[in-house]
């Protein structure tokens, strides 16, 4: 009768212990969904049925938004590729398309350097023609500090030239 009783009294503590574990998991769940329901906007927790585990509530938290984050992927392409620089400085032209395209990045959808580098200059004016010929006939490839630095050198001397024929004319 003791070899019975031992492993039945193993089993008791073994059972007591995953008891107090399951409760204290069920706890810890039930401040989680708690604390993540309260949280998130009413219309959004209307719109996800209800679970009893944490994870499962954030899962289809994340679902909710999987579609969302496709659909808005759109936006920022489009925009990249209808960019057209306006004047107002290049600068600011390429940090707001490199800006763009980091969007992107988040969606897990970003675009290489080298690619954004070309949609930029496909969006400058005519003026910008030649450097752009310039470095599409060099062999190494810029990362977006590069563009930057050399464009503003370019605006800067389109905007010399343009201020000393308007000189000259005058």
């Amino acid at each position: 009768m003791l070899l019975f009783t031992t492993p039945k009294r193993d089993h008791i503590e073994e059972r007591m212990k995953y008891d107090l574990d399951k409760k204290k998991w069920d706890i810890s769940n039930r401040k989680c969904l708690m604390v993540t329901k309260a949280t998130i906007a009413d219309p959004i927790r209307g719109s996800i049925l209800d679970c009893d585990i944490a994870t499962e509530f954030l899962q289809k938290v994340k679902n909710q938004f999987t579609g969302f984050t496709k659909a808005t992927a759109s936006t920022p392409i489009m925009k990249l590729m209808n960019e057209k620089y306006s004047g107002g400085g290049i600068r600011e032209h390429i940090l707001k398309m490199s800006t763009t395209a980091a969007k992107l990045n988040s969606m897990d959808m970003g675009l290489k350097d080298e690619f954004l580098i070309h949609l930029i200059f496909a969006s400058l004016p005519k003026d910008y023609e030649t450097f752009v010929v310039n470095y599409n006939m060099q062999l190494d490839t810029w990362d977006i500090e590069k563009p930057i630095a050399m464009c503003v050198q370019e605006e800067e001397r389109l905007k010399s030239s343009h201020s000393d024929c308007s000189f000259c004319e005058g």
